[in-house]
């Protein structure tokens, strides 16, 4: 396991002075970009090589939110690459090694001079390990996220200068911190699923979609046809007696 230590910034902090879902989900990015940098295989190296890692799903369980000023560990590791995918795990520790949270995603490998995605190899994922890691033990979940018919329509957002990463398409936290302006004030987040569908680049419009269902909410980010850009479940804190 690939691991850095930090402490909960209150920059980092919501309303409630707990480390936020946007700050849970930059440091599991953060610890995976950490990795590929420091076995050579960093951004630098995938624009050389014309090749991005794009994020098709996360899965995200809070055990516990990490307060301010919390001394914490973030760790990940690859358990597996299979075709044109590959699989990573991530955990948020206490010092003391106890899990805060644990996080499955699924991640595609993509070729962005030919715009499509490509097979994985060998030389690809060189210094990851050799991918048969154990798969964190978890309760998982589909990738596919099933839409209500039944949704609420907000008001149309454009996505602005601030939402966008490297690869120049929204960051994929910024969907969630897009969903969650749509939560009630006492929503408390215990899980959050994500499926990225399509990016959403700079200038687009996106038209939120809100459905309440029995564990919490769904979030549909869609284009203005109605097609989601990303869906977004959440779970309330509690619902499976956290």
């Amino acid at each position: 396991m690939y691991t850095f230590n930090s402490r909960v910034r209150y920059s980092e902090t919501d309303e409630y002075g707990g480390l936020s879902i946007t700050g849970i989900m930059n440091y599991l990015q953060d610890c995976s970009t950490f990795q590929s940098e420091d076995i050579g295989l960093g951004v630098g190296y995938l624009e050389e090589h014309h090749r991005a890692w794009w994020l098709s799903s996360w899965q995200i369980v809070i055990d516990r939110v990490p307060k301010l000023g919390e001394e914490i560990v973030i760790g990940t590791w690859p358990y597996d690459f299979k075709g044109m995918y590959g699989y990573r795990n991530f955990v948020i520790m206490d010092k003391e090694g106890g899990y805060l949270v644990r996080a499955d995603s699924t991640w595609f490998f993509f070729d962005t001079e030919a715009e499509r995605p490509v097979r994985v190899t060998e030389a690809d994922v060189r210094g990851y390990g050799n991918g048969n890691e154990t798969r964190l033990e978890m309760e998982h979940a589909p990738r596919r996220i099933v839409i209500p018919q039944q949704y609420k329509e907000e008001e149309p957002i454009l996505i602005a200068k601030h939402h966008i990463d490297t690869n120049h398409h929204v960051n994929n936290a910024q969907y969630v911190e897009i969903a969650r302006e749509f939560l009630p004030d006492d929503f408390i987040i215990g899980e959050v699923r994500v499926e990225y569908k399509k990016a959403a680049v700079f200038g687009d419009v996106i038209v939120p979609r809100i459905s309440e269902t029995e564990e919490g909410y769904v979030v549909s980010l869609c284009n203005i046809t109605g097609a989601p850009y990303a869906v977004i479940w959440l779970r309330r804190q509690n619902q499976r007696g956290q």
